[in-house]
């Protein structure tokens, strides 16, 4: 029993863990921040107004060493969501341990470290396809060798169901990251091949359970079923316990509304269901999300209650005291065999184009979330898909839980980032004064680009920069001397066939070729994805939605600095910058974008900004300058793109365009 925290610092971080395992946690889902999983000190740029927002800032061991503090980490079993950097943390974690006098053998836990997933739907990949797939590889052989109770990889398509991955390509997808990993395990030549069902054995799952029970316990069934086949054809493991599809499950965030928060409550119970009524199938970990995650940052209460509602599932009812419910079911059979067939499919079609690497550099997977994505987008703007308070039933008495929204959500103190980068530097400076340590952690580096050029196994050499009293910054900046970066296509594309206008649609067109004709240009709209959230499915949807009703669209995906969105906007010559930020950073990079929009002489281009933004700081952004808020309340993508016109119009001095609903 889970729930995934972590902000502010290590030392804020340790005391939510220590109460929440007083509470009757039974394991650690450590969350970091953004800089953290990006390879970034808190001093750097691009760390600006991200430091300890959706998750602890880590930059070295005396972090790591601080996070734990108290907590043994033998016996502990600990998930971490980290995946470019995942190596790193492992390697932080592991000399934690020692240092606590835990036998590394005996650390059980796991790193996410699915790396496809990143590139596809949440955005925290740094290197190319094939760096990254090494780094899996390396990790996979360690830990099978020396830490035989870690999962090394936890193939994760929670992100892609949040991309809007249907169920079929949930499981394909998954199926295909797990097919890439094996394989590269397999020819490294780094695991006797009579070993290859102990890896086996260790990769688990991490999935995503929404709110449509019985198509999600199914999918569940069908994972397991095409888990089994696999691994038993592909990779010849004979031993049925190694064969067993080990998940954990975090339900559905894409599902939570801000619209009447509490019917969150709800959503999360029938969600958590779907991962633990069916026996043969259930989760071995779950964690729940809060019911004011549409809102912000939960706070403690709100995670209590969260666990709560799996304390009460699993000591006071008799859920988990009979065998599975659902064997023999005519209906369950049918959909199983639905789902099994059409991810059969999908795989294929992915294998076909050389395996879930080449999907990814192609873009295939991503323009194919990205069209599932906004077909749900329309369903539930169509209201073919009812979402309860959102886009029916939407009268509601006054709401208690949000009477004060100002208290209703965990806020994060100011100073956290200018503490975090005091301390990184005073962390650095004080090993630099030290002779010896300057040159083992120079060493360290030396070692960490030399064997990264070479076939090396790389988790010795990071080992060794944990211990020289190297920061994150450091030791992905090596790496990326030696591997590059890399840019993942964004899925917003012709491979998204435009949508027909209609309706409300043809309106809106009609509004921006009119607007077009008055400006002498067709009208032309920056969407932008200011420092490093890489949340970008609400980016992507805006910009698939203006290029339909008619707008040249300039998208060059995630991870920006504002001033490279002023550039953009500038040489682009744009009228409306739309920025879309989710990680809580929006007071600290929505301004510079304005100030750099003025001082280029930009100032009376439009800007708004669209994610996850409390009221209070809405108002704020709102006498800055910021032209209009959008929040996921405001679900109807076709006003908002009316909205646009509006804005533009007003910006030009053109009378009122036609209201569009």
């Amino acid at each position: 029993m889970r729930t995934y925290a972590g902000h502010s610092s290590a030392a804020a971080s340790n005391a939510l863990y220590r109460t929440n395992l007083a509470k009757g946690q039974t394991g650690l889902s450590v969350a970091f921040d953004l800089p953290t999983q990006t390879g970034y000190d808190p001093d750097h740029p691009l760390a600006r107004g991200e430091v300890g927002k959706v998750g602890v800032p880590i930059s070295h061991v005396g972090d790591l060493r601080a996070l734990f503090e108290g907590i043994p980490l033998t016996g502990m079993n600990t998930s971490m969501t980290i995946n470019t950097t995942a190596m790193w943390l492992l390697a932080l974690y592991q000399v934690t341990a020692e240092e606590q006098g835990a036998p590394v053998a005996g650390l059980a836990g796991t790193t996410q470290n699915d790396i496809i997933k990143e590139y596809l739907s949440r955005g925290t990949y740094v290197f190319p396809p094939g760096p990254s797939l090494r780094l899996i590889t390396d990790m996979v052989a360690y830990t099978v060798r020396e830490m035989p109770r870690w999962n090394p990889i936890n193939v994760c398509s929670y992100h892609l169901q949040e991309a809007g991955a249907t169920p079929v390509q949930e499981i394909a997808y998954a199926m295909s990251t797990a097919v890439a990993v094996l394989d590269a395990v397999r020819d490294s030549g780094q695991v006797d091949p009579a070993d290859l069902g102990e890896v086996v054995g260790r990769i688990s799952f991490f999935v995503n359970a929404g709110v449509r029970f019985v198509e999600e316990m199914c999918k569940l069934r069908a994972f397991a079923q095409l888990w089994d086949e696999l691994t038993s054809m592909r990779y010849g493991v004979t031993d049925p316990k190694l064969r067993r599809f080990r998940y954990g499950a975090q339900v559905n965030s894409l599902g939570l509304t801000e619209a009447q928060p509490e019917n969150n409550v709800q959503r999360i119970v029938l969600e958590m269901l779907g991962v633990t009524l069916s026996r043969d199938v259930r989760a071995r970990a779950v964690q729940l999300p809060a019911w004011n995650e549409a809102l912000g940052l939960p706070r403690p209460w709100d995670q209590q209650w969260s666990l709560r509602l799996q304390q009460v599932l699993a000591y006071e009812s008799d859920l988990l005291e009979y065998e599975d419910l659902f064997t023999g079911s005519v209906v369950v059979e049918a959909k199983v065999a639905e789902l099994v067939e059409g991810a059969r499919t999908e795989m294929a079609r992915v294998a076909d184009l050389g395996g879930a690497v080449a999907a990814v550099e192609s873009g295939y997977m991503k323009s194919a979330l990205v069209a599932s994505h906004a077909a749900r987008r329309g369903r539930i703007e169509s209201g073919d898909e009812v979402v309860v308070g959102l886009n029916r039933f939407t009268t509601t008495e006054p709401s208690p839980l949000t009477a004060d929204l100002g208290s209703a959500i965990q806020a994060v103190d100011a100073d956290v980032e200018e503490a975090a980068v005091a301390a990184v530097r005073r962390w650095r400076a004080e090993r630099d004064a030290d002779p010896a340590r300057r040159i083992r952690a120079e060493r360290a580096l030396e070692r960490l680009r030399a064997e990264a050029a070479s076939a090396t196994n790389l988790v010795p050499a990071t080992l060794e920069c944990a211990r020289a009293g190297l920061t994150t910054g450091e030791w992905a900046g090596a790496l990326r001397e030696v591997f590059g970066e890399f840019r993942a296509p964004t899925g917003v594309s012709s491979t998204v066939a435009p949508r027909e206008a209609a309706g409300d649609l043809a309106a809106v067109r009609s509004e921006v070729a009119r607007t077009s004709a008055e400006v002498g240009r067709r009208l032309r709209v920056l969407v932008g994805k200011p420092g490093l959230d890489g949340h970008s499915n609400g980016a992507e949807q805006i910009a698939v939605r203006a290029r339909d009703a008619g707008f040249e669209v300039v998208y060059q995906g995630i991870r920006l600095t504002p001033a490279e969105i002023v550039a953009a906007a500038v040489a682009e010559d744009v009228h409306l910058v739309g920025l879309s930020i989710l990680s809580g950073s929006h007071l600290s990079l929505v301004p510079d974008v304005l100030d750099g929009l003025r001082a280029a002489g930009a100032g009376h281009v439009p800007v708004v900004i669209g994610g996850i933004v409390p009221e209070a700081d809405a108002a704020v952004l709102l006498d800055l300058g910021v032209a209009a808020v959008f929040t996921p309340k405001d679900f109807a993508i076709t006003d908002i793109m009316g909205d646009f016109v509006r804005l533009i119009r007003a910006a030009h001095g053109l009378d009122a365009a036609v209201p569009v609903s």
